[in-house]
């Protein structure tokens, strides 16, 4: 079930949130009950063959959480707190590698192997969310072995891993941001400000998805599809493709984001920000501040911290942080273009730290302040625009075409002017001179093209993010009447508009993640 799709909005949701103020009027246990057991359907709609295993899951990660907590933990060497850590370690990176993993190794291996020797495949689909369910328990059980978090009552816990919102695309969520609020008297008690903020998140976030993401796709889909298949796209091919599949990208999880603060409001539940303007990062390290920044801090914190982060020399700095980026690569899907992709955000981190030790001003040093800040915009732009490449590829060999077609390498096919990009007799009205039977089958043109472009760059450089917008209605700077008027005007319409556009086979593309 989509965030996006009318059974969601029209049906799920509405029943979802009247019976958890209705059933948490009498019992905040029965309101959280049924908002766990609402989470579940939400999942087993996608997958009802996976729900067994979050199930498990679920149940094993309390079970250990509950061991790790308890006194008696610290016996024997066998059952010890950091024992049981590890045993729970163990089984939750077992079930990841099973099912995300065992093919992507079993390919691996067999292209080392003669035919004859080929290991078979494993037949088994990816649950969906495994990877957020999965760093999820994960982080709560290294909490509790900290003692930094603990839960006793199952229904909580189970509330914890599923609520739903997250469930399927992040954020990863940490016990201590969430349970306390699901603790609060308050949270059970329907609130008019809660649900109008709610209703403008959702509506805004489905826009971003259901009219610029998909809007943008086709575009990214004709050209690293033509790559796919052996073409070799030309420079404005290639430009085009890597473009738009950088800011569909970026729409589609900020439109996720959105979406999924706006529902947790509804539920006067604060889901922490994932998501905050990364295109307008200064460098490298402040787009990962800002790009899935609960994955960006569970890998600081769970990995790159305990590898030894920055503590023994700027050697071991290094490799921790190219550990931490491949490995973050690997988590985002079971294929070698995600590794060299956490790889070049990798080499990205140790060349910002080397610059960084060598000239600390940046170059603040050089320029002047506007200049120095516009220019690392647009190098760290550049830099992820190209690092997408393979993350959106299915091959190198894919990236290597979209590459060489960046660099002209394929051939450049530009008009002379771009006032004739139109008119142009090689384009006949398309785009992608190259591939030109996806671009006709697509109803791609030159104007369609520059206008989402252009659209998408203004909103996403320009434009505040919506968390940074809608903090004055929460920090005591309310709008005036007019503003709200044509906020209220401006979200009716985004919502009108992506309703009547929605469509039922146009998944975040997170969710495959």
């Amino acid at each position: 079930m989509l965030f996006n799709s009318y059974q969601f909005i029209f049906v799920f949701l509405p029943l979802a949130w009247a019976v958890f103020f209705l059933l948490g009027a009498r019992s905040a246990t029965l309101g959280a009950a049924w908002l766990a057991a609402a989470s579940l359907y939400f999942y087993g709609y996608w997958s009802l063959s996976a729900l067994p295993l979050l199930i498990t899951s679920i149940v094993v990660n309390y079970l250990f959480g509950k061991a790790i907590l308890s006194p008696r933990s610290s016996g024997s060497a066998l059952t010890s707190k950091h024992a049981l850590l590890v045993y729970a370690l163990v089984f939750n990176l077992g079930l990841l590698g099973f099912f995300k993993y065992a093919n992507f190794l079993i390919r691996t291996a067999n292209a080392f192997l003669s035919p004859g020797n080929v290991l078979p495949a494993v037949d088994v689909d990816l649950p969906i969310g495994i990877s957020f369910f999965t760093f999820t328990q994960i982080a709560y059980l290294v909490d509790a072995y900290r003692r930094e978090a603990s839960e006793r009552s199952p229904v909580h816990y189970g509330l914890f891993v599923t609520y739903f919102p997250h469930l399927i695309a992040g954020p990863i969520l940490h016990h201590k941001q969430m349970m306390p609020q699901f603790a609060l008297a308050s949270t059970y008690k329907p609130n008019i400000d809660s649900v109008t903020l709610g209703v403008l998140f959702f509506s805004l976030g489905l826009f971003k998805k259901v009219v610029i993401a998909d809007g943008l796709a086709p575009y990214a889909d004709a050209v690293f599809g033509a790559a796919r298949e052996g073409a070799m796209p030309t420079l404005s091919d290639s430009w085009v493709g890597a473009l738009a599949y950088t800011f569909q990208l970026y729409f589609d999880f900020s439109g996720y984001c959105d979406m999924a603060i706006g529902i947790s409001k509804l539920f006067n539940i604060a889901l922490p920000i994932n998501f905050n303007s990364p295109y307008k990062a200064a460098s490298i390290t402040d787009f990962w501040r800002r790009w899935h920044m609960t994955l960006s801090a569970f890998l600081k914190d769970y990995l790159y911290i305990p590898l030894g982060g920055n503590r023994r020399g700027k050697t071991q700095r290094y490799r921790n942080l190219m550990i931490t980026m491949v490995l973050g690569g690997l988590w985002h899907g079971a294929a070698w273009t995600f590794a060299l992709w956490g790889g070049l955000h990798g080499l990205y981190l140790i060349v910002n730290h080397a610059w960084r030790a060598v000239v600390p001003q940046g170059l603040a040093g050089f320029l002047p302040a506007w200049l120095a800040k516009l220019t690392g915009i647009a190098i760290t732009f550049l830099a992820v625009l190209l690092a997408w490449i393979p993350f959106r590829a299915d091959t190198a060999a894919t990236a290597g075409r979209i590459y060489r077609g960046l660099l002209g390498m394929n051939g450049i096919s530009l008009p002379a002017s771009l006032g004739s990009l139109a008119s142009s007799p090689q384009y006949s009205g398309f785009v992608f001179e190259g591939l030109l039977p996806i671009a006709a089958r697509s109803g791609i043109s030159v104007p369609h093209v520059l206008g989402w472009l252009g659209a998408a760059a203004g909103i996403a450089f320009f434009c505040p993010n919506l968390p940074e917008f809608f903090s004055r209605l929460e920090g005591g700077r309310p709008m005036s009447a007019a503003q709200l008027k044509v906020l209220a005007i401006a979200c009716g319409v985004a919502l009108v508009v992506s309703l009547g556009l929605m469509q039922g086979d146009s998944p975040f593309l997170y969710f495959q993640f």
